[in-house]
C-alpha cells in the first residue's frame, strides 16, 4: 500500500476490503479481539463493528457510517489514524530522538585568477605535482638548507669561479629540464587572516554583483507595488463616495441598534425582578396548596361526620322528649284553666257565699 491508498478514489470494493482488514488487525493489535472480514460479509455489520471498538477507545464519531463504504477519504483516514494510535499506545511504543548524520564542512572554492599567485592555488598545484611525481617534491625548508650550504659553498669556492664555461643553450635547457621541480610550496591554514580577507572581498564582489541585478528587480517591484496603492486608493475612494449613503443608513441602524440594546437590558433587568417575584408568590402557592391539601386530607376523615351524626339523634331525642313534656304541660295547664273556669261559674251560681270563702278572697 501506497501513502496515499486511502485519500484517492482507485477501486472502492478493494479500498473497502483493506480498509476493513486493516482497521481489524489494527483492533486486534490494540488488544481487543476483532474478527477478520470476509469479503462476502454485511459491509454495514462490519461498519458498526469497527465504529462501536473507536468508540469505546473514547474516540469521537461524528459522521455517519455510510461515509466508510467508499474505502476512502477523511473519515476513513481518521478511523486508521485512531486506531494505529491505539496499537501503538497498546504496544508500548515510543519515539526516540532522531540521530542526526555528522556532515563534512565543504571547504569554499575560491575563484581562481591566472594573473595572481594564490595560496590555494599553489596547494592545488603541489597536490598535483606529488600525485604525478613524488621524488619530484621539494620542500621549503630543505630548500633553504640547500641554499644555506650551497651558499657556503659558494663562498669557499668564490675565489676558484672566475670565468663560467657552460654553454648559453645547454644551460636553457637545463633550465627547462629544472623549471618544474623549482615549484615553491607553502603550507596554507585555514586561519590565516590573508584568507578571510580574500575570502571577504570575494563576498563582497558577488554581493555587489548581485545587487545590480536585484536592485532592478526591486525597483521594478516598488513601481508595480505604487501603482497597484495608486489604483486601490482610487477604487476606494470611488467606493467610499458611491457607498456615503448606505455608511450612513449603517450608521442611523447601528445607533438604533444600540438603543434596542440599552431598552432591552432595560427589560431584562425589570424581568429578573419580576422573576423574583414571581418565584416569591409561587412559594406562598405551594404553601397554600400544601395546607389546603392536609384540611382536605382531614376533611375526608369520616370520625368526625359520625360524631356530628350521633349528636343529631341525641338532639333530635331530647325535642321529642322536650314536646312531650312540653304536650304533657299544655294539658296540665289546660286542665287548670278549665277547673279553674269551672270553679268560678258555680261560686257564681252559688246563692251565698260563705264568709271563710269571702275572707280567703
Amino acid at each position: 500500500l501506497n501513502r496515499h491508498y486511502f485519500a484517492l478514489p482507485t477501486n472502492p470494493g478493494e479500498q473497502f476490503f483493506m480498509f476493513c482488514t486493516l482497521a481489524a488487525w489494527l483492533i486486534t493489535k490494540a488488544g481487543h479481539p476483532f474478527e477478520q472480514p470476509q469479503e462476502y460479509d454485511d459491509p454495514n455489520a462490519i461498519i458498526s463493528n469497527i465504529l462501536s471498538e473507536l468508540r469505546s477507545f473514547g474516540r469521537p464519531v461524528d459522521f455517519p457510517p455510510s461515509k466508510l463504504k467508499a474505502g476512502y477519504g477523511e473519515q476513513a483516514c481518521y478511523v486508521l489514524d485512531c486506531l494505529a494510535e491505539e496499537a501503538l499506545k497498546y504496544s508500548g511504543f515510543s519515539w526516540k530522538r532522531p540521530a542526526y548524520p555528522t556532515e563534512e564542512l565543504e571547504e569554499e572554492e575560491i575563484t581562481e585568477d591566472d594573473a595572481e599567485l594564490t595560496l590555494n592555488k599553489l596547494e592545488d598545484d603541489v597536490v598535483e605535482e606529488e600525485s604525478d611525481n613524488d621524488e619530484n617534491f621539494i620542500d621549503l625548508n630543505v630548500l633553504k638548507a640547500q641554499t644555506y650550504r650551497s651558499d657556503v659553498n659558494d663562498s669557499a669556492k668564490q675565489e676558484e669561479i672566475l670565468q663560467s664555461t657552460t654553454d648559453a643553450a645547454e644551460w636553457n635547457l637545463e633550465v627547462e629540464r629544472v623549471l618544474p621541480q623549482l615549484k615553491v610550496t607553502v603550507r596554507t591554514d585555514n586561519k590565516d587572516w590573508r584568507i578571510h580577507v580574500d575570502q571577504m572581498h570575494q563576498h563582497k564582489d558577488g554581493i555587489e554583483s548581485s545587487l545590480k541585478e536585484t536592485r532592478g528587480y526591486l525597483d521594478k517591484l516598488h513601481n508595480e507595488i505604487s501603482r497597484t496603492l495608486e489604483k486601490i486608493n482610487s477604487r476606494e475612494k470611488y467606493i467610499n463616495n458611491q457607498l456615503e449613503h448606505l455608511v450612513q443608513e449603517y450608521r442611523s441602524a447601528q445607533a438604533l441598534l444600540s438603543e434596542a440594546k440599552e431598552k432591552y437590558q432595560e427589560g431584562s433587568g425589570g424581568v429578573t425582578e419580576r422573576i423574583k417575584v414571581l418565584s416569591e408568590i409561587t412559594e406562598v402557592l405551594e404553601r397554600v396548596k400544601q395546607e389546603t391539601e392536609e384540611r382536605g386530607s382531614s376533611m375526608t376523615d369520616g370520625a368526625p361526620l359520625v360524631k356530628i351524626k350521633q349528636a343529631l339523634t341525641k338532639l333530635k331525642q331530647e325535642t321529642i322528649q322536650m314536646d312531650i313534656q312540653i304536650g304533657v304541660m299544655e294539658h296540665t295547664l289546660l286542665q287548670s284553666k278549665l277547673k279553674e273556669k269551672s270553679n268560678m261559674t258555680r261560686d257564681m251560681h252559688a246563692t251565698m257565699i260563705p264568709e271563710d270563702t269571702v275572707g280567703a278572697y
